[in-house]
């Protein structure tokens, strides 16, 4: 049942939104250079591997200075791509991850290796379920770069407080799934994305 929801949705999303990913696509190539997708190794489904679709919203080459993003305002933004991250349309063509069947619209954000080799054996649950382009942790960590900007070690801080919260979160949603309230998250999300 999930699986159709996901797919309906993704594919509707993708039809309807079709002129928006034109527009990101021609704005993204002409305001820096660079492809205007970017595409990042994170963990899935029981910790394999598969390959997150974005638009490209920071310059090329940006992920070797660090893996977090620190303020809205980190130079390696680039100036069109501080409106896609405020308004979360670099995470559109994640879509098409759910098209495909590597995430769900709803689930455990998806973490990079490097932090999910952190996770205790309690944490790795959130590996038992597809990940998702948005849950609970994305709607009480709207501003996370704002966050970590206010720390002296924001890694630290990621690691040790942030990341904590957001598993927490995760595992208590898996616990309670269903598709009604995947469309109250969905939901919620899309007010969040709003009153920014």
């Amino acid at each position: 049942m999930k699986r159709a929801f996901d797919f309906l949705l993704s594919l509707i999303g993708i039809i309807v939104l079709s002129p928006v990913f034109v527009i990101i696509i021609i704005l993204t190539k002409v305001t820096s250079k660079g492809p205007a997708f970017y595409k990042q190794v994170r963990i899935g489904r029981n910790n394999k591997e598969f390959k997150l679709y974005k638009f490209r919203s920071m310059y090329v080459d940006a992920a070797s200075k660090g893996l977090l993003t620190i303020g809205s305002r980190d130079s390696r933004i680039t100036g069109f791509g501080y409106y896609l991250r405020k308004y979360k349309l670099d995470e559109l063509p994640q879509l098409i991850n759910v098209l495909i069947g590597d995430m769900s619209l709803v689930g455990p954000r998806p973490e990079v290796k490097k932090y999910v080799d952190m996770y205790n054996e309690q944490q790795l649950g959130v590996l038992a379920v597809k990940p998702g382009i948005t849950d609970w942790a994305s709607i009480k960590f709207r501003n996370e770069n704002e966050i970590l900007s206010q720390y002296e070690n924001p890694e630290e801080a990621y690691i040790n407080n942030i990341m904590c919260q957001k598993l927490d979160l995760n595992l208590e949603y898996i616990k309670k799934r269903s598709i009604y309230l995947d469309v109250k998250i969905i939901w919620l999300t899309i007010k969040a994305i709003i009153k920014v």
